[in-house]
């Protein structure tokens, strides 16, 4: 599946997409099915009437294998450490972000603490509590987890499907796979609470 300029995509192992919903948004927040195309539509809405400082404004989430996904339309909450801190309180999660006017990032986070962060763009350097608990995994999936390597992989950036190895090892912790199939089903749909960020 193709991404946006700006978008980020989550995983949140044994949760339901609701309570995914609950977590990103205000508390009471109304929740609605929409399809992939309809949410795309009223994040492009709101980022023209919010000048786009604060995102997509919502988020839509499907159950898949044990695990909900969440996409967040021009949006980038899921890996801002704040968010994904709160996020990951009793549970596992792994987020991807493509962010073209700033960088994108991978979080591997679980029981509120990043384990595993890093930009795709350099994945060598990383940070959290445990930086190389995904570096077999990483190697597995053409990721780079030594600045040697990564010299060559670093021209890949401006490709436009540079995402394509840290969804695979996204894939490779969830058993998820990033597909047009995960979004073809009506996705619930609700706010992202900016009152963190």
């Amino acid at each position: 599946m193709s991404l946006d300029e700006i978008c980020c995509v989550s995983f949140f192992r044994g949760l339901a997409p609701a309570d995914v919903l609950r977590r990103f948004g205000p508390p009471g927040a109304s929740v609605e099915q929409m399809t992939i195309g309809d949410l795309w539509g009223v994040a492009d809405e709101y980022a023209l009437e919010t000048d786009g400082g604060d995102g997509g404004g919502y988020v839509g989430a499907v159950q898949a294998n044990g695990w909900s996904v969440a996409i967040e339309p021009l949006g980038w909450y899921a890996i801002l450490e704040e968010y994904y801190t709160a996020f990951s309180l009793g549970c596992e999660m792994v987020a991807v972000s493509r962010h073209d006017y700033a960088e994108d990032r991978f979080v591997y986070a679980a029981e509120g603490e990043a384990i595993t962060v890093f930009d795709p763009f350099w994945p060598p350097r990383r940070w959290g509590s445990d930086p190389d608990r995904l570096s077999r995994a990483m190697r597995k999936v053409g990721l780079p987890t030594e600045p040697a390597d990564a010299r060559a992989a670093a021209l890949s950036r401006v490709a436009p499907d540079r995402l394509a190895p840290s969804f695979a090892l996204a894939a490779e912790i969830t058993g998820v796979p990033f597909t047009h199939d995960l979004w073809k089903s009506p996705l619930f749909v609700g706010p992202v609470d900016q009152r963190l960020g």
